[in-house]
């Protein structure tokens, strides 16, 4: 019997190829069509080009332009159009009918409209006037479809969040939502997307996650490094979204809504940046969009999400040169205006394959450990240990009771989150600790307590 290998490349292309005929009813990769710039094609042009070049099946809005919605009539594309923040009001006030009737009714099922996100990044503004008005406005706009006629029946009803929703910085499977959202925003809105089967929306950007100071943005595009470890639930993390993601489901399932799903509403990379900024670059941006599609085709979820495939829309599909703010704001499109590719992302039906150095989404086997020096004072090694755990160490796995609580020792707790926060920030400098760690070759694990 003859084996055949393939290399990443050509697998990639057969994924993508084949991927839209196996598991279109399932998950969607889309991009996001802004419009704040004054050099771009014309909508028809647009919507054209996406469906003859692309392999994009999806298209998201910022709100219900007509001129684009006409575009894509009988395309094919699923479109998801966007409510403003400034009109959540008056659809829990009455308006949802008319709104539908101006913004839905013309064009849909010509267009073929999945979803509503009703305001973008509602949670990021700390308006608690508009966040008690978004979920009554939502039924109104669910109710206003129904009464619309059966054709609407299949439109959900969502909104976008942002990242601002965790309370405190953890481990993604203890990840929890912010106390002062949690009952009075989040759960209320779980409970109308279980009631109506509709996904929350949310936009992950690793991008904003990075510390530039820490040189670690190999984990938030894709490129192979020794990962993150949660040490509660014994996964390992390749890579920056997929602790993203984890942290949304940890957070709804501690709510008791582990059930709703999961759509990628927002995710990208600018290509482009201010002087000074040495993470907004083309390779970069070619490394996470490339490795982003090749997730998303793959079906092969996340470590707490196993299999679980999610519709996700790219942000963006176009360099928006009128977008106010710092200059990587006008640079995280796939293509120029004339539709030529910023760089290879693997976005294109019939170009060539993207540069993907870890297409399997695997981690390096650690090799390196901090571990305090010999002869530090318990008083000093307290504060490490202090400072460790205050700044991201996972530190779980040695409170009573943990896998390596014992021995409970300021000593043995000490080298456990100092490594911890050596491992999370992923850079030589992090074992300083004011000149009280050192850096070892030898795997300080012991019994069931590994230093993952």
């Amino acid at each position: 019997m003859t084996t055949i290998f393939l290399n990443p490349q050509l697998l990639f292309l057969l994924l993508t190829t084949t991927f839209f005929h196996l598991f279109s009813s399932t998950a969607a990769i889309g991009v996001n069509y802004g419009m704040v710039a004054d050099n771009l094609r014309s909508p028809a042009d647009v919507a054209n080009f996406i469906v003859t070049k692309t392999i994009f099946d999806s298209v998201k809005i910022f709100d219900t332009n007509p001129t684009v919605l006409q575009a894509f009539a009988n395309t094919n594309i699923t479109m998801t159009v966007t409510v403003p923040n400034g009109e959540i009001p008056n659809l829990s006030n009455g308006g949802a009918a008319a709104w539908v009737n101006t913004n839905i009714r013309p064009f849909h099922p010509q267009t073929k409209i999945k979803y509503i996100s009703v305001g973008n990044e509602v949670s990021i503004l700390n308006d608690p006037a508009l966040n008690s008005v978004l979920v009554p406005a939502m039924r109104a706009l669910t109710d206003a479809l129904r009464e619309a006629g059966p054709q609407f029946q299949d439109i959900k009803v969502t909104t976008a969040q942002a990242f601002n929703m965790f309370e405190g910085e953890t481990v993604p499977s203890l990840t929890r939502f912010r106390i002062d959202q949690a009952k009075p925003f989040f759960q209320p809105l779980l409970q109308y997307l279980r009631e109506t089967k509709s996904p929350l929306m949310v936009n992950p950007y690793p991008y904003y996650q990075v510390n530039v100071m820490e040189n670690n943005v190999d984990f938030f595009v894709f490129r192979k490094t020794q990962g993150m470890f949660d040490g509660n639930s014994g996964k390992v993390y390749s890579n920056a979204l997929d602790a993203l993601l984890d942290k949304t489901y940890s957070a709804m399932l501690a709510l008791g809504f582990g059930d709703v799903d999961i759509v990628i509403s927002e995710t990208g990379w600018p290509s482009l940046g201010d002087p000074g900024n040495v993470v907004a670059n083309i390779d970069n941006a070619a490394s996470y969009n490339g490795h982003l599609i090749r997730k998303i085709v793959s079906g092969i979820g996340t470590p707490l999400m196993p299999n679980r495939k999610f519709d996700a829309f790219i942000f963006g599909l176009f360099n928006e040169n009128q977008k106010p703010g710092p200059l990587f704001e006008r640079y995280w499109g796939l293509f120029q205006p004339d539709f030529t590719p910023v760089y290879v992302s693997g976005a294109l039906r019939d170009g060539p394959p993207p540069n993907l150095t870890n297409p399997d989404f695997t981690v390096i086997p650690r090799t390196n450990f901090c571990v305090p020096k010999p002869g530090v004072p318990d008083d000093q090694l307290q504060k490490n240990l202090d400072y460790a755990c205050s700044q991201g160490a996972d530190c779980s796995r040695i409170q009573p009771g943990a896998v390596c609580a014992d021995p409970a020792t300021v000593s043995s707790r000490a080298k456990y989150a100092m490594d911890s926060f050596f491992r999370i920030k992923g850079v030589d400098s992090a074992c300083d600790f004011a000149g009280t760690g050192q850096i070892t070759t030898v795997d300080p694990s012991y019994g069931n307590c590994r230093y993952l």
